[in-house]
């Protein structure tokens, strides 16, 4: 009993956001090169900015493919899952951008709640309709998780000298 609490509460989740969360962290490894919006404005404005770029968006989809493979001998219905993860953490991430842009937010500066949480919100939109979805428990969980995992590989990745700024 306590054994199927921990997993369905703490483990599947993990497992089932991994997609996301790695399409989420790729373009700090792998990104940079051509801006994603080709520097086009609407109204007056960038789309996304210099930050969104076509090879961090590649290499976002990649990464959350690639975890969906690892995952599909374990959980055959994860591969799917985890390509719509991958394509709703980026939409999520990029209309994060593309509302930063509107607000004349500086370039690189924090919009708390957004940047924690775009990513993720839209990762899991993505992938309802394909159920499998953690328990309401595991998502409040993942929730934290995600805040947390935020604050601490963002120092990192700016500690590496990875990124600019620490959020």
């Amino acid at each position: 009993m306590y054994a199927n609490f921990v997993y369905l509460t703490f483990l599947y989740p993990i497992i089932y956001i991994f997609p996301a969360y790695a399409a989420n962290g790729a373009p700090i490894l792998f990104g940079g090169g051509r801006p994603l919006d080709g520097k086009a404005k609407l109204w007056g404005k960038r789309i996304f900015g210099d930050n969104k770029t076509v090879r961090g968006t590649v290499s976002s989809l990649l990464c959350g493919l690639a975890v969906g493979l690892i995952e599909y001998p374990f959980f055959h219905y994860m591969l799917p899952i985890a390509v719509l993860l991958a394509i709703g953490a980026n939409v999520g991430d990029l209309l994060g951008s593309f509302i930063k842009r509107r607000l004349n937010v500086e370039k690189g500066a924090s919009f708390p709640i957004l940047d924690q949480y775009g990513f993720f919100v839209f990762a899991l939109l993505f992938a309802f309709p394909l159920v499998h979805m953690p328990s309401i428990y595991g998502i409040i969980f993942l929730i934290v998780l995600t805040g947390l995992a935020h604050i601490f590989t963002n120092r990192g990745a700016h500690k590496l000298k990875l990124k600019k700024v620490p959020w």
